[in-house]
């Protein structure tokens, strides 16, 4: 059993790093990343109270409150799936059901004590308070026209929620066979982190197969050299010996060590740089880009841009200005294979590299970008033709970032200080982002028709 929970714990872990490594400022990456590495140490903790007798009690009283963690995260993953649009009003509805939806289960967890059975009513208020929140989230998705791409990926995921949220209650609970349990729970698990990963891709425009192979393979190397000695020393140990609770917990830290440092290298990396280089900036910035350029080549997509919709271009180019100032973002860019980069490639005689296709989109956006500024003169404008340039010269360009926690116009120059003036008082949040969509599409249908001519 206990070579079955790791396997369950490598698999969970692994997906809930991997989807945090992505993209940490994405709430919905973000609470599925909770919710996986939760239920990991659900898994690990119950292997651990199975073992050890002298603790099962106490570990049995503090695992109740630990499987309502993944529940509630996934729940709020499906809400944030469901979001029709980005505003204050639905992102505070949200918090507040995430916060009913989780005192529900907090009161479950204090009225059943433990998750050790038989059946208690603590139990049943916690299963009810994941399956009717999980189904009714994916009732509101599915109601929602806002985003009909998106309704069959939410059915899937929160199908996936709802059978792991209740499964990791039941696994304790010993109501079917743990050998059972555990492995329908392992294939849960794979598709659930696969369905979000491939959410965010698409999202994204990013390819998926090859980062992702690259990951679970590196995870399974790390995997079998650290976690394998404590198994071999699990199977010479006697069933009911001392040292058997010490290596399943070794087994587990392990496990979850090695994993954490093969899946978030890239981060680390930069921790070292900031200790070890903390008098040379530029060389931690060099390293980084070079680092955050190699990460992102598997991800670079090689479909064909002519076969998107332009719906979906507009997505792309909105998200390629999102990530304007971050040219590890825009080497994975499908932007990058525009017929127009091969162009300006070719004109400055430079070498057809993702960093260089980076650079060349980076310069044709803030090119277009600078054409939707109003030809009245001057530099800075608070009239209705001036909101499309406003929204996304300053945020992106200059990098104001008027709406950031304790955020100042300390050294900003004198044009970009009444910009940030005018959007920390006129201009709430949910206006700059209409005005940021508005001007991605007006910029991808130029970018659609340049690159129709040129193909024409």
């Amino acid at each position: 059993m206990a070579a079955l929970s790791a396997v369950v714990f490598t698999l969970s872990w692994w997906l809930g790093l991997y989807l945090l490594a992505r993209d940490p400022r994405k709430p919905v990456l973000a609470l599925a990343s909770v919710g996986l590495c939760g239920f990991a140490a659900v898994v690990a903790l119950d292997a651990v109270r199975v073992v050890s007798v002298a603790h099962a009690e106490l570990l049995g009283q503090i695992e109740i409150y630990l499987v309502a963690v993944p529940g509630v995260a996934w729940f709020a993953v499906v809400l944030e799936l469901a979001r029709p649009i980005d505003t204050w009003r639905s992102r505070a509805t949200e918090w507040a059901l995430i916060a009913v939806v989780a005192a529900v289960t907090v009161v479950g967890a204090v009225m059943a004590g433990s998750v050790v059975g038989p059946l208690r009513p603590g139990h049943w208020v916690m299963f009810a308070a994941i399956s009717v929140s999980t189904l009714g989230a994916m009732v509101a998705a599915v109601r929602r026209p806002a985003q009909p791409g998106r309704v069959a990926g939410v059915v899937i995921v929160a199908t996936l929620f709802f059978a792991l949220g209740n499964a990791i209650l039941v696994i304790p609970l010993g109501l079917v066979p743990s050998w059972l349990a555990l492995a329908s729970t392992c294939f849960d698990v794979l598709l659930l982190g696969v369905a979000v990963a491939l959410w965010d891709a698409f999202d994204e425009g990013q390819a998926l197969r090859a980062d992702m192979l690259r990951s679970f393979t590196g995870t399974l190397v790390v995997a079998a050299l650290f976690g394998g000695q404590s198994l071999i020393g699990m199977a010479v140990t006697a069933a009911d010996g001392p040292g058997r609770t010490a290596l399943t917990v070794l087994l587990f830290t392990s496990l979850a060590v090695a994993i954490a440092i093969n899946v978030l290298a890239d981060p680390l990396a930069g921790l070292l740089d900031r200790l070890a280089f903390s008098r040379s900036p530029a060389l931690r910035a060099e390293r980084a880009a070079l680092r955050g350029a190699e990460a992102a080549l598997p991800l670079v997509a090689t479909n064909p841009l002519d076969v998107l919709d332009d719906e979906a271009f507009a997505r792309l180019t909105r998200r390629a200005l999102g990530h304007y100032g971050d040219l590890s973002k825009l080497v994975a860019s499908p932007l990058t294979q525009l017929p127009v980069i091969d162009e300006r490639l070719t004109a400055r005689g430079a070498v057809d590299q993702p960093v260089e296709r980076a650079n060349e989109l980076k310069a044709l956006l803030a090119e277009h970008i600078a054409r939707l500024k109003p030809r009245d003169g001057g530099e800075f404008g608070t009239t209705e033709q001036w909101r499309y340039y406003n929204s996304l010269y300053f945020p992106y360009v200059v990098g104001v970032r008027a709406y950031a926690q304790n955020a100042t116009a300390a050294g900003l120059d004198p044009v970009a200080r009444q910009a940030w003036q005018w959007l920390v008082t006129e201009v709430p949040q949910r206006s700059l982002h209409n005005w940021q969509n508005a001007a991605a599409r007006l910029i991808a249908a130029d970018l659609r028709s340049r690159t129709a001519v040129a193909q024409a």
